[in-house]
């Protein structure tokens, strides 16, 4: 494990490892058979047990020699890919693919003489999953739910009609809708267990664990350099006149800007509207040794590159626009993130922020203190429900009830798996009436939320030290909720849900959003690709062909998403499950001096 750490996933570093796990394992065996043999001769037994124990050393002997015949072929092997280097990218997999088979099958003779733990090969899988299984995987988990957004759409739709015309069809069309879900259920629930079975679950673990570390080294070496005195700065004010979720995007933004030019994050934060004394007396510092923004020179962005301090506007007025901004993720790291995670930009994204939110001693003491006195235990749903500004502005009301049936959605498929003892949910609002509302509409429910939190979360209380502890609170719990349901066009909400990347493999299928998909403000276009063609049956659709680009607004979550062909420039509806996410990779520096 240590050396494949060091070494990372790259086909070497696959092979290397191979040899030497099989190469450890017959020196295992040899030496378990040579202290057998020498226990036996040393409690001094028959000549029967003495000819046993020199036959067990034959054996372990031929053993030996055996793993130095492997050693060979590895060695032959090596020699035969080194002289391939110039090869097609699909014979040298073809060369890896021989190389896994033979090591398998050694590893299957040496489990036939009872060498490995029982069921270890379903947690040691030989390779990582291939980015088409992962892909596939996650396509056909998608796409279920994609159907039944459409066949619950449909059959709503047909339900209404026949209320005002023919009304005995409104039972057995409930009948059939609650069948399918039941459907839909076990189809997701089944998706889930493949996943959990299928050999690769220690991979993803591993392979999360370091990316992240991988990528919290960089930032660490980045954000500490040698020299503060003449690193170059990316100068960055803390003064955005939004809300919280929107300002701790906006200092995202900024520490992106900072990974792609390799200049050191400056967070001017003294002022801050939430908190006057700054950033620092909430989070930890996010430098050990370099926090003054003096340079030799200084410039507004773009600047130069040899500038030493730059200064960022917010990222609405930047421009020039880099091409790196979100939605856009490293090139470097984008063959293994794409394999690994559903929605790679929210993984990257929430690496920044595991960076950003190193709580001081007393705001952790804070998180405690409230996850403790609010009783805040798993299996939870995290509920976030915005109110005030935000409703007729940038987003339309929502019924708790309509929250609630995604909740309950969740847990009726949790149960398929294992026994819920009590349905549990955390409501996080704006509007302490939501809390007490849903209380007293969902009594078998374990309701948790502080009503104290959401009245000091109203417009005219907002930026203050207990409104900012409130949200900060909020947001913690709802990231570390098992599911996450609200709305996406709240950045509290997203941020929860970025932050609930850094604590799973793959968390990009916990959250049920009731309005928009998943959008960082101010991204460059966000652009899917069809898969599948599609000739418009309404006037609201678009014609799609395989290849083209679909410039994506949003999923109404009834089987069809909006968006914009880029080919015909045609604006409507087309079918979700026809197209699948373009994931955008741009070439950033690589950091080779951080292992």
């Amino acid at each position: 494990m240590i050396i494949r750490q060091l070494m990372g996933l790259n086909p070497w570093a696959r092979v290397l490892v191979s040899f030497v796990f099989v190469w450890a394992l017959f020196v295992l065996i040899f030496y378990a058979k040579l202290n057998t043999s020498a226990a036996s001769g040393n409690i001094g037994g028959s000549g029967a047990e003495a000819k046993a124990a020199l036959q067990r050393l034959e054996h372990a002997l031929q053993q030996l020699e055996q793993s130095k015949h492997i050693d060979h072929e590895l060695r032959t092997m090596l020699d035969q890919y080194m002289a391939e280097v110039g090869a097609t990218a699909d014979r040298k997999q073809r060369f890896f693919d021989e190389l896994d088979d033979k090591l398998q099958q050694e590893d299957l003779a040496a489990a036939e003489g009872g060498v490995l733990i029982a069921g270890s090969r379903n947690l040691r899988p030989r390779t990582a999953p291939s980015l088409e299984y992962e892909r596939l995987r996650r396509r056909v988990q998608t796409n279920t739910q994609e159907l039944w957004n459409f066949v619950q759409s449909e059959v709503t739709k047909v339900q209404k009609q026949a209320q005002r015309s023919t009304p005995e069809l409104v039972k057995p069309l409930t009948s059939f809708l609650s069948l399918a879900a039941e459907h839909k259920r076990s189809l997701l629930t089944d998706i889930e267990r493949t996943r959990e079975t299928d050999g690769y679950e220690a991979w993803r673990h591993r392979e999360a664990i370091e990316l992240s570390d991988l990528v919290q080294k960089r930032l660490t070496k980045l954000q500490n350099p040698d020299n503060c005195s003449t690193a170059r700065k990316l100068l960055c004010r803390l003064n955005k006149g939004c809300g919280y979720g929107c300002q701790l995007h906006h200092v995202v933004y900024c520490f992106i800007m900072a990974y792609a030019t390799e200049r050191t994050l400056i967070l001017k934060s003294k002022g801050w509207r939430y908190h006057k004394a700054g950033w620092e007396e909430v989070f930890q510092p996010i430098s050990d040794t370099c926090i003054d923004s003096n340079g030799a020179s200084h410039a507004s962005w773009p600047g130069q590159s040899n500038t030493q301090v730059l200064t960022l506007p917010i990222i609405d007025s930047l421009n020039p626009r880099p091409p790196y901004l979100p939605l856009a993720i490293p090139a470097d790291l984008a063959p293994r993130l794409m394999k690994l995670h559903g929605d790679p930009i929210v993984w990257w994204i929430g690496q920044f922020l595991k960076y950003l939110l190193k709580p001081t001693g007393e705001t952790q003491q804070m998180l405690e203190n409230g996850k403790e006195r609010l009783g805040f235990k798993k299996p939870i749903v995290g509920v976030h429900v915005r109110r005030t500004d935000k409703v007729g502005t940038e987003a339309a009301f929502h019924s708790i009830e309509e929250y609630m049936t995604a909740v309950d959605d969740y847990y009726d498929q949790l149960e398929l798996k294992t026994k819920v003892e009590k349905r549990r949910v955390f409501v996080a609002s704006d509007d302490p009436k939501v809390i007490d509302e849903t209380k007293s509409k969902y009594p078998h429910y374990e309701v948790i939320g502080d009503p104290n939190v959401a009245k000091m979360a109203a417009v005219s209380t907002r930026y203050t030290d207990s409104s900012l502890n409130g949200i900060i609170l909020d947001i913690h719990l709802l990231s570390l909720s098992d599911h996450l349901v609200c709305t996406f066009s709240s950045q509290v909400c997203r941020v929860a849900y970025e932050i609930m990347q850094t604590m799973y493999p793959d968390a990009s299928g916990r959250f049920r959003s009731l309005d928009d998909i998943y959008y960082y403000g101010g991204q460059n276009s966000h652009n899917r690709e069809v898969v599948l063609p599609h000739n418009p049956t309404g006037q609201d659709e678009i014609q799609i062909r395989p290849g083209d680009l679909v410039g994506v607004a949003g999923n109404h979550w009834n089987g069809f998403s909006k968006g914009k062909n880029l080919r015909t420039n045609q604006v409507g509806l087309f079918p979700s499950f026809k197209v699948n996410d373009k994931i955008e990779v741009v070439e950033l520096p690589t950091y080779p001096h951080v292992q």
